[in-house]
């Protein structure tokens, strides 16, 4: 009897440890990453970036420092016009990629400068070799030479991130080298209006000026972001470029210079539910085509306006920021299926992607000689920008030291008319632009970030 009783009590024993156990483990909260052990690891990958532009005398504007961009990606050079020659100094972060130096960072950060610096993590300085840029992801490739190996961090995959995990940004604010901080991420797929490619990670990780560039750090310690923006006065509000984004540029800028994207040579628009409903569509997932260029992949694969896209090589376009990516990803030359509606009937199109060029590509800007770049004034981009009813192109880049730039233009000016012809589509703008000799004056309507209206005379290069 007394051996039946103590079998029992040891049962009874061992429930209420599993009992415990089990408790505990679900009580269990998930443990942060070692941020110290991180910090040592990764703080010599991380480069910090001094730039020197040389300013040249040039008439005043009164429109200058007006940038409605600042607030999202800050003003590295100033706006204000030099009474004299002089040199402004910007600066941002970079992190090493490879052995032998290759230094991912922001286009923004280098962009126009005529001397770029490079200090490690030891407090050497070594100039550095602008490889590369590409303005419409806002990426940068640098090299620098050392006889020593570099440290270098490893990329990771962005795609596999997952909202709420710890993140970390090592960078340069405000000229406060090497800074960490941390933090988990807030969202992913981020559309802030700054250009056709917009699908960032939104961090909470403190991110301020001189950040840019920077690498975000899973807690695996791998890259998943380029930290690229914020929100001025917004609190834990960063933003960075999902990293496998930024993979496939850096390859190309390191085996060529320069990025090739893939072009289908369609207009489009946001699909409403009151369009979709009229279209006879059950949902208004998709865009709709409003302009196909001829010649074009598109023209050739037979789509027309009115056909709405919901489906480009087997991705799905649920929305207007979707396609642009999903066709500048795609390799040139590469057959692929196009899935649309057309009278409320599915149809399936084959498309050979070409190569990408200025002007009507799908998503991409048109780029002028007279040193500027012009993007389709989108209702969220006019909501970035606090323009209601507003239309025309939007300039989205200025080229540092064209006749734009001397004509005093800015990023968020609005092109109405150029030299005197309505201007409402990338291709009205392209046409015109080409048109264009070298050393011809082109005068330009402008509704500038204020709201007033002006012209300007630019002399194309």
């Amino acid at each position: 009897m007394m051996k039946v009783r103590h079998v029992v009590i040891i049962c009874m024993l061992a429930v209420a440890t599993l009992f415990t156990l089990t408790t505990l483990q679900a009580e269990a909260k998930p443990v942060s990453p070692d941020f110290v052990e991180l910090s040592k690891r990764l703080k010599p990958t991380v480069v910090n970036i001094r730039t020197t532009k040389n300013i040249k005398p040039r008439a005043g504007s009164p429109f200058m420092g007006s940038d409605p961009f600042a607030d999202l990606f800050g003003q590295f050079f100033g706006q204000q016009a030099p009474q004299q020659p002089r040199k402004q100094q910007g600066m941002g972060t970079g992190f090493i990629i490879s052995a032998d130096g290759f230094i991912l960072t922001n286009n923004h950060v280098v962009n126009g400068a005529d001397e770029i610096m490079v200090k490690l993590s030891d407090g050497r300085e070594i100039k550095a070799e602008l490889k590369g840029l590409d303005d419409k992801l806002d990426v940068a490739l640098l090299k620098i030479s050392d006889k020593a190996v570099l440290p270098f961090a490893e990329l990771g995959d962005s795609d596999a991130l997952e909202v709420g995990e710890w993140v970390m940004a090592i960078g340069n604010p405000f000229g406060l080298a090497h800074t960490v901080t941390a933090g988990i991420v807030s969202a992913k797929g981020r559309v802030i209006g700054s250009g056709p490619y917009d699908d960032y990670i939104q961090t909470d990780a403190s991110i301020n000026p001189g950040n840019s560039g920077g690498p975000l750090f899973s807690s695996s310690g791998k890259v998943i972001g380029i930290n690229t923006a914020i929100i001025a006065n917004g609190q834990g509000i960063g933003f960075a470029i999902p990293i496998n984004m930024a993979k496939s540029v850096a390859e190309q800028l390191k085996a060529t210079g320069k990025v090739v994207r893939g072009y289908l040579g369609v207009n489009f628009d946001r699909l409403s539910p009151k369009l979709a409903k009229s279209l006879g569509l059950a949902s208004d997932k998709g865009v709709i085509v409003t302009h196909v260029e001829k010649g074009s992949p598109a023209d050739k694969a037979g789509l027309k306006i009115e056909d709405v896209i919901v489906q480009f090589d087997g991705k799905p376009v649920n929305a207007e920021t979707d396609l642009p990516k999903v066709v500048a990803g795609t390799p040139v030359g590469k057959q692929v299926q196009i899935v649309v509606f057309r009278k409320a009937k599915r149809l399936v199109l084959s498309a050979t992607v070409a190569q990408g060029r200025s002007g009507s590509t799908v998503g991409e800007p048109a780029t002028a000689s007279i040193g500027i770049s012009v993007r389709e004034l989108t209702p969220e981009l006019a909501r970035q920008l606090g323009l209601k009813d507003a239309k025309g192109l939007v300039v989205s880049e200025v080229k540092p030291g064209s006749s734009a730039d001397e004509a005093g233009m800015v990023r968020g000016d609005l092109v109405l008319e150029f030299n005197g012809q309505p201007v409402d589509s990338l291709e009205g703008f392209a046409a015109l632009a080409a048109k264009v000799a070298k050393g011809e004056v082109v005068r330009l309507l402008l509704r500038r970030p204020d709201g007033s209206f002006g012209y300007v005379a630019v002399t194309a290069e």
